[in-house]
């Protein structure tokens, strides 16, 4: 398609599921790249409401007949209250509500075996965009953006992302292919997901597949609810392969990842990077904002007492501190114990004044990351923060003497690029995915050895490292300037544009002959 092309718009629908969960990560990426694909002239875009363990009441169903203003307002209005709480409109409606709980599973597998397509409603957003805004957007985008998002349009999938889990792997007791639920998408000529989807679309529909990472499945120990995660992952990602879907993956560690496991995908699948947000960036600032910003953000934690220095409480701190800096969710695979066993031997040797801060929620399995934390944090010599927005990430980015990012498996990693975006310094593990995203903008360490992790730093913190520091800072300003939503969207236009006319000429057969 070109300027002048007559033909109509792709009809994209876009997953904002994980849109209502935190900050970073897929919620991150789903927020920048709906905002993105909105632009895109070529595309008409609308957004896939979905909670993920909550029936939602559906909003306007399409095509029917005339109601009030009134009425209209508030099938809408009670459809937002549904994100949040149950909204009863009457005795009937609840006692519908307990049978539907109790059979819903039942049902939807029934209605998966009859080939009966779940429906979606419509949702307009022109009288509710406080709700759309601060629900789904403000996390992540600038309040610039906001007027580029009045009135999207978004349809709303009633059933929970749960249920449409559970009702695919109940089918596992009678094949080994279990049967997922279609979605009525007859208004579309594409659906993309954030993650394997446990649904199919209809025919006149291709599934795109925006694949992050297949941790669940070769890292299976490093998961929360494991069973359940692995299972789901694996069996949603697999009949995404049968029936079809495109996989756009996040890298190429990660498509490479994904051709382990289903090779047959090669043809099907590409590589677009994530967008970073444009919310990071270099900006003067003085360094005591910094003490202002740790003593304002502790975390609120039972396993992990702090103790601020008295220089904290001054007011008008300036004191400078000489800090490692890790931004990531507390779990198995981000490797927090490895960078705590490095830290302590500079500490114990040539650094003792090197405090270190972590940013970022608890996730799973963090009892031995907190059980280590604690007598650091009780010396006031480790900071752990959370809730930190990004105009104060910039700065801790910003000043910190390094930027670690220790993961033993990642899909993109977030936090090194952010890192430079704000000229930061940047040392990161070893593993394929750093390699590929942070090119020469980092200095790399073996993520299962903390000698030599201590290693690296500790030359990387030496003085005379100071030119070593400046390259990688120049480094950093071009690499992650590829990352950038004008660098990144481009490419997601040629890719749909590509499979469009794959798609267009499989169902041409006239077209495929010349």
């Amino acid at each position: 398609m070109n300027a002048t092309d007559t033909s109509p718009p792709i009809r994209v629908l876009v997953d904002l599921k994980p849109a209502l969960d935190g900050y970073a990560g897929i919620p991150q990426e789903s927020r920048l790249l709906f905002r993105g694909l909105s632009a895109i002239k070529i595309l008409k875009v609308e957004g896939l409401i979905q909670h993920g363990g909550r029936r939602l009441r559906a909003a306007l169903k399409p095509g029917a007949k005339p109601m009030s203003e009134a009425r209209r307002i508030d099938r809408l209005s009670r459809f937002i209250v549904s994100i949040y709480e149950k909204p009863y409109h009457n005795i009937f409606e609840a006692a519908r509500d307990k049978l539907e709980k109790n059979f819903a599973r039942q049902w939807m597998q029934l209605q998966s075996h009859l080939g009966v397509a779940l429906p979606m409603s419509c949702f307009k957003s022109d009288l509710f965009e406080d709700f759309v805004w601060r629900t789904f957007f403000s996390k992540t985008l600038n309040p610039a953006d906001k007027p580029a998002l009045h009135g999207a349009s978004f349809r709303v999938l009633a059933p929970s992302r749960q249920m449409l889990h559970q009702a695919g792997l109940a089918g596992l007791k009678y094949s080994d292919t279990p049967r997922y639920p279609t979605l009525e998408t007859g208004d579309f000529d594409y659906f993309l997901t954030q993650t394997p989807f446990p649904g199919r679309v209809q025919k006149n529909a291709t599934m795109v597949v925006r694949y992050h990472d297949a941790v669940p499945i070769l890292m299976p120990h490093t998961i929360s609810n494991k069973a359940f995660h692995q299972a789901s992952h694996l069996h949603a990602l697999k009949d995404n392969v049968l029936n079809g879907a495109w996989f756009s993956c996040i890298s190429h560690a990660t498509r490479a990842d994904l051709l382990k496991i289903f090779p047959e995908v090669a043809t099907r699948s590409s590589v677009i990077h994530n967008i970073v947000s444009d919310e990071y960036f270099p900006e003067a600032s003085p360094s005591g904002m910094v003490l202002q910003i740790v003593r304002n953000r502790l975390a609120s934690s039972d396993e992990v007492k702090f103790r601020l220095p008295k220089y904290f409480q001054t007011e008008n701190a300036s004191n400078r501190l000489q800090y490692l800096l890790m931004v990531s969710t507390i779990e198995p695979r981000k490797n927090h114990l490895l960078l705590m066993q490095a830290w302590e031997r500079l500490k114990y040797t040539h650094f003792p004044d090197l405090k270190i801060m972590f940013v970022g929620n608890t996730g799973w399995d963090q009892g031995e990351v907190l059980k280590a934390f604690q007598p650091w944090a009780e010396r006031g010599d480790l900071f752990w923060l959370n809730n930190v927005p990004s105009s104060e990430l910039r700065v801790l980015y910003q000043h910190a003497a390094i930027t670690v990012c220790p993961g033993l498996a990642e899909g993109f990693d977030y936090s090194g690029v952010e890192a430079m975006k704000c000229g930061g310094i940047v040392a990161s593990s070893d593993i394929p995915v750093h390699r590929e995203i942070y090119q020469d903008a980092s200095v790399f360490f073996d993520p299962y050895d903390a000698e030599d992790t201590a290693v690296v730093l500790e030359n990387l913190l030496n003085a005379e490292s100071s030119q070593q520091r400046d390259n990688l800072r120049l480094a950093g300003e071009r690499v992650s300037a590829l990352y950038s939503a004008k660098a990144i969207m481009p490419q997601w236009e040629a890719f749909f544009q590509r499979i469009h006319a794959d798609r267009s000429g499989r169902n041409n057969p006239s077209a495929q002959a010349l």
